[in-house]
């Protein structure tokens, strides 16, 4: 981390009509870290990924991205959402949906460049579903499918990874492989994951915020069960592992 805010949001708010969802967020993610989002259900977590793609515009404080409006700076993020936004039965394969990811660089016209391909195979290889390039989607498991959308994310050769809950809808053996993964990316980019499972990022992330409406972030080291308590409004109890 070198101490550059490559995310700023400063008193954000945001409401659907008269239900407010977000109030006097603020938080300034700084260049190479892994931050975590953690909170419970319609507590805001996916409106806020939408501000900061520029999907959505605050009703209330500022968002910087680069130093620029979120608008303006997309195409610098790679981003996986928590569903895919295509049908699964959809007859492509997996080299045309991570070429997708270089729509950002050239728009949806014009046919695809030898250094798209090019940085599609990186994408690919850095997932390890190379030899998967020919396969239909449809023939993946949720593993599989989670690494490509992934590969999709990383052919735009972002500068940022943000993901929304990217392994709701894997075991955890597979979890631990996408997070190790992420990790390893976490080395040249800074990366912003929501995530359901505070126990389980805190094993990965820099810093966890925790956002109800409002946010509140904390060192990993920080987080206790009267931090849990406080975030999901129940009482909890922490249990300690031992992994042979």
């Amino acid at each position: 981390m070198n101490g550059q805010a490559v995310i700023e949001l400063d008193r954000l708010g945001f409401s659907y009509g008269e239900a407010p969802v977000l109030e006097e967020v603020s938080l300034r993610v700084l260049a190479g870290e892994f931050i975590g989002v953690v909170g419970p259900n319609a507590g805001g977590k996916s409106t806020l990924l939408k501000l900061i793609l520029g999907l959505l515009q605050p009703a209330t404080g500022k968002i910087r991205v680069f130093g620029r409006a979120p608008s303006r700076a997309r195409w610098e993020i790679g981003y996986v959402p928590q569903y895919p936004t295509f049908q699964r039965d959809f007859p492509i394969s997996v080299e045309q949906t991570v070429l997708m990811g270089r729509l950002a660089r050239h728009g949806l016209f014009g046919r695809y460049r030898r250094e798209d391909m090019r940085a599609a195979e990186r994408a690919m290889e850095r997932t390890e579903v190379r030899e998967l390039a020919g396969r239909q989607i449809n023939t993946l498991s949720g593993g599989q499918l989670q690494r490509v959308l992934l590969a999709r994310a990383l052919a735009c050769e972002p500068r940022m990874l943000i993901l929304d809950e990217p392994t709701a809808n894997i075991d955890q053996r597979l979890e631990c492989d996408i997070f190790d993964l992420l990790k390893g990316f976490n080395r040249s980019m800074s990366i912003l994951v929501v995530s359901h499972d505070i126990g389980f990022i805190s094993r990965y992330v820099d810093r966890v915020a925790c956002l109800n409406r409002t946010l509140i972030c904390h060192k990993t080291e920080a987080i206790d069960g009267q931090t849990i308590s406080e975030l999901y409004g129940s009482d909890v109890r922490m249990v300690a592992h031992q992994h042979f």
